[in-house]
């Protein structure tokens, strides 16, 4: 019989749209850079492509939102429901827009981790979403921009940084280029990310205290 702590990790994803950090955690599964497997995909919007893709892989894709929910608390009362049906081992905000109900991000602390598209803590928060951050990056007139995987707590982009990694910033940059440029770093830098986070529990060791005590190092694409 195979021991239970060998079995893939339990992922689950949450995602507002077309999911290309999801297929870059889902083809990582795949080619086995991920010892884990996508259980759950949850998206706030119904027609996200990340729907489809957790489909794909038999993974159950669950369109809530506090919209269709009517409330607040029925949006989290449900979401814990649907979330302890999974029994995710890690959850995974991959361009998921909208904050997580502070009860939900207590209940999975150390154990819910979100990527952003920046160098954090610069450019991160309430606001700082999708183009708006590289539009930013480039007004602020910085040198690298990046991508963050880090722990997720009650404010937007604030938790514990766990992986970063930057990328330089052209000086014919655009909104438009530099965002692919830290797109194609995410879909490296994410996986990565999920990887240590497994290697660190089969070691017997917590990713989130890790992270506490380690000094962020930040490497160049």
């Amino acid at each position: 019989m195979t021991n239970a702590k060998h079995q893939p990790l339990r992922i689950a994803v949450f995602a507002s749209g077309e999911g290309t950090d999801l297929q870059a955690i889902i083809d990582a599964c795949k080619d086995g850079r991920i010892d884990g497997r996508v259980v759950l995909v949850i998206s706030n919007n119904r027609n996200a492509g990340a729907l489809e893709r957790g489909r794909t892989v038999g993974a159950k894709a669950v369109h809530w939102s506090e919209t269709r929910a009517g409330s607040a608390q029925r949006f989290e009362t449900e979401l814990r429901y649907i979330l302890r049906d999974a029994q995710p081992e890690l959850i995974v905000l991959a361009g998921y827009m909208k904050l997580v109900p502070q009860a939900i991000v207590k209940e999975y602390e150390g154990r819910m981790l979100n990527v952003h598209p920046a160098l954090l803590p610069k450019f991160g928060g309430k606001g700082y979403y999708g183009m708006r951050v590289h539009e930013a990056v480039l007004e602020a007139g910085e040198t690298e921009s990046g991508a963050t995987v880090h722990f997720v707590d009650a404010e937007y982009d604030h938790g514990v940084t766990f992986m970063q990694e930057s990328v330089p910033v052209q000086p014919d940059d655009t909104p438009e280029s530099l965002r692919a440029r830290v797109l194609e770093l995410e879909h490296r830098l994410l996986p990565a990310a999920m990887a240590r986070f497994i290697e660190l529990r089969r070691a017997g060791k917590d990713p989130y205290q890790e992270a506490m005590n380690a000094t962020p190092t930040i490497g160049r694409d």
